[in-house]
């Protein structure tokens, strides 16, 4: 849901409120009074290690808050509290509970569980030549406010011989692909059998995990196409004589599935943040990267919480700068934009080297630009009752995304042992000087995957 303009007032007083105190909260109640999308009815609270039983139940009582579930931290040792998802009373705003929540000495933090969506731009013809009106929306292009603003949504959304590993945080990802199938993982700490034989609280997850719908099904048919998509970009089979090939050849794809036909929340992101950490401590999988072509929401304390765990365990998260043409210095786009040492942001350009008209843009939030408008790759689609291989061209700082982290996988194949600090440095100091992005990105250049 989207704040009401009743109640942007009153989140508008609450964040100049909590800005005065500083600190996260005023962060948070900033994206709430920006509009920033959240699960109506449900926030994240993350209770401190001290905190007893009795005491947690009383700071919830404040808010008349209930548990619902609990967000498995799959990194032992951590530290932290338990984080969990919390369900508000309808007389209780959002507002309100993360201001009393946050004062509480017996929690780390309280924020709303954000809605994240694909960050995609429409490449249809009859979009892009000005002959769909009812797409348009007052701030698409082109633009039109009396269209159904359908654009504006959709821009919400979002060879490797030693076969390192690469997460693939988005929609789940057509397995069974001609030009996936060798590179998609299989589970051999957790083969299908009824139970959670690796011990990660996941059931058979052979092939990742859909934290979505809760299940082991990773690909759910045709609506997978944009996790899919930055797959082969990042690691479709090369060499093989058919369709396409991605930057890393040989690396293999882990779906970590946590967006839905409806997007994904932050505490399902977390999960597979999580997942994907838990599999390199726990297993020792070689994985360098996962790649996350999605955003919106606010700050969120327990997902940079996450990014910072999966940068203790050396992988990087190579993220999506955003297709609002928004200057990310000035208005943070989320994830890109924590300031976690493991992260890449990236912007899109297209094949003249111009920065693409769609791509967010910051000299010290965004890293680096890559290419992303009319990048071929893999989708499923559909023929005849059946889901078959197919390929399709998109536009999108998602497309730029996998670019630059199959492009991390290929530095760790020729490079053993290199952590995620040298990855990164070696990708942002082999960047080649470019003018549209002189003084839009951080190292004022674009990708150079054969620069290391």
């Amino acid at each position: 849901m989207k704040a009401s303009q009743g109640f942007l007032g009153l989140t508008l007083m609450a964040a100049g409120l909590a800005a005065q105190a500083g600190g996260r909260p005023s962060e948070v109640l900033s994206g709430i009074a920006g509009g920033r999308e959240f699960v109506a009815g449900e926030m994240l609270v993350e209770f401190r290690p001290e905190a007893s039983e009795n005491a947690r139940k009383s700071a919830l009582a404040a808010i008349g808050g209930q548990l619902l579930s609990k967000v498995r931290g799959a990194v032992a040792a951590e530290g932290k509290g338990d984080l969990h998802v919390v369900r508000l009373p309808l007389a209780v705003t959002l507002t309100r509970a993360v201001e009393v929540l946050s004062a509480s000495r017996d929690i780390e933090f309280a924020e709303p569980n954000w809605i994240y969506r694909h960050a995609a731009v429409s490449n249809d013809p009859f979009y892009t030549s000005n002959q769909l009106f009812g797409m348009y929306g007052d701030a698409t292009t082109p633009a039109n406010a009396f269209g159904s603003q359908a654009g504006e949504a959709w821009a919400r959304g979002n060879i490797c011989g030693s076969r390192p590993f690469i997460g693939i945080i988005d929609e789940g990802l057509m397995d069974a692909h001609e030009d996936l199938a060798a590179n998609s993982w299989s589970n051999p700490f957790d083969p299908v059998n009824g139970r959670d034989d690796d011990g990660n609280g996941y059931v058979d997850d052979i092939r990742g995990y859909d934290f979505a719908n809760n299940d082991n099904s990773t690909f759910d048919g045709t609506t997978d196409d944009h996790g899919t998509h930055v797959s082969g970009t990042a690691a479709g089979r090369g060499g093989n004589g058919i369709g396409v090939a991605g930057v890393c050849w040989q690396a293999q794809l882990i779906s970590a599935k946590f967006l839905g036909r409806n997007g994904g929340t932050t505490a399902n992101a977390i999960r597979a943040v999580d997942y994907l950490t838990d599999l390199k401590v726990r297993h020792g999988l070689n994985i360098v990267a996962s790649n996350n072509s999605w955003g919106g929401g606010g700050f969120s304390q327990g997902l940079k919480d996450a990014i910072d765990r999966a940068g203790n365990a050396n992988i990087l998260f190579v993220a999506a700068a955003g297709n609002e043409s928004n200057n990310n210095d000035v208005n943070a786009s989320y994830p890109s934009g924590y300031d976690s040492d493991n992260i890449i942001g990236v912007a899109a350009i297209s094949s003249t080297g111009a920065l693409a008209s769609f791509s967010n843009y910051g000299a010290t939030t965004v890293d680096i630009g890559a290419p992303g408008v009319a990048i071929n790759s893999t989708v499923p689609l559909s023929s005849r009752g059946r889901v078959i291989s197919g390929y399709a061209s998109y536009n999108g700082t998602l497309m730029a995304t996998p670019h630059v982290c199959g492009s991390a996988a290929l530095y760790a194949s020729s490079h053993p042992g290199a952590t995620a600090a040298q990855i990164k440095a070696a990708i942002l100091a082999s960047a080649v000087p470019t003018p549209s992005l002189q003084g839009r990105v951080l190292t004022n250049g674009r990708l150079n995957a054969s620069g290391f």
